[in-house]
């Protein structure tokens, strides 16, 4: 892969950063593809003069998205949102946004795709956010058959939106909500395994049309994620459990703030579990050894207790 071109759309975002440092590591230049790349400039140190450019692109906008897979020998989709803002909904950014890419990649004459999915996209899921990354597995499927799909299962790391959101909850409440009784089943993978993934995919020409479930080494209950957090942060709540009907009205009124702790569709996502499949190829396919939850969320949870201070791992 050395001096290819490979452009990243949402290369600034939680994962995509991980994926940006494993590429310019391999001597590929990076194009990131991102909606303000005055907020991307922070990626440019981790290459070579030269290596990373960012450039403005939305998926909104097949002429932006056109321009940036422009002479690209390879294209990473990662942008997806936790939760719908305007014009920012789940089926523009998540299923119309990716067949937009995947277009214009078949336009280009672009070689390799990876549309970066979730475990548990499912057209018939009561999530909409399932639903949109179903549609959009099924529009890159449709225009590249070759394109590889990625699916992880909940990813944590120092950016993450997953343990950072409930630790900082949990500063706040004395009082955490185990929605359907905290029962839901999670497979909680490193930012950086699934970065170390996506870099592979793209360097093994067998992997073109296979679909990766990733999970990390052990299986976690919401309750179990939950417990872990208030240990690694020092700090006591009352796990109380939630029927459905209740969290979805508690996220009714979540859903007004700026930045939701919570919505209803997520309350949805909750009602399934978010396991990698078995039978489907996961990071051991691919050779990669899954980084274990312990060895990485203490250093970032620190901050979260009172007088602590946070030990942020470098990117892996």
């Amino acid at each position: 892969m050395h001096d290819r071109l490979v452009t990243v759309f949402g290369g600034s975002g939680f994962v995509g950063r991980y994926v940006v440092k494993h590429l310019v590591a391999r001597g590929v230049r990076v194009r990131v593809a991102v909606r303000r790349p005055d907020q991307a400039l922070f990626l440019k140190p981790m290459g070579a003069v030269g290596q990373i450019v960012t450039m403005q692109a939305n998926l909104r906008v097949p002429t932006s998205v056109a321009a940036a897979v422009a002479g690209a020998d390879a294209v990473v989709n990662m942008v997806g949102i936790l939760y719908e803002r305007g014009h920012q909904s789940f089926d523009a950014v998540q299923a119309q946004g990716a067949e937009t890419v995947a277009a214009a990649a078949v336009r280009a004459g672009v070689a390799r795709l990876v549309q970066v999915s979730a475990i548990g996209a499912d057209p018939l899921s009561p999530a909409r956010y399932a639903r949109s990354k179903a549609a959009g597995e099924a529009a890159v499927r449709g225009l590249v058959p070759g394109a590889a799909i990625v699916r992880p299962s909940v990813v944590f790391g120092p950016e993450d939106q997953f343990l950072n959101r409930f630790a900082s909850l949990a500063r706040l409440s004395p009082v955490l909500p185990l929605i359907g009784g905290g029962k839901t089943r999670f497979q909680p993978v490193y930012a950086g395994d699934v970065a170390a993934a996506i870099v592979r995919i793209l360097e093994r020409p067998e992997t073109a049309g296979q679909t990766f479930e990733l999970g990390g080494p052990r299986i976690l209950t919401f309750a179990d994620l939950l417990r872990f957090v208030l240990n690694e942060t020092g700090r006591k709540r009352l796990l109380l459990p939630m029927p459905v009907s209740l969290g979805l009205l508690q996220a009714f009124f979540c859903e007004r703030l700026p930045v939701p702790p919570l919505t209803r569709d997520q309350v949805h996502l909750l009602q399934r579990d978010n396991v990698a499949n078995p039978q489907a190829p996961g990071l051991a396919a691919l050779g990669i050894l899954p980084t274990a939850l312990e060895a990485i969320a203490p250093t970032y949870l620190l901050r979260f207790r009172r007088g602590g201070a946070a030990i942020i791992p470098r990117l892996g």
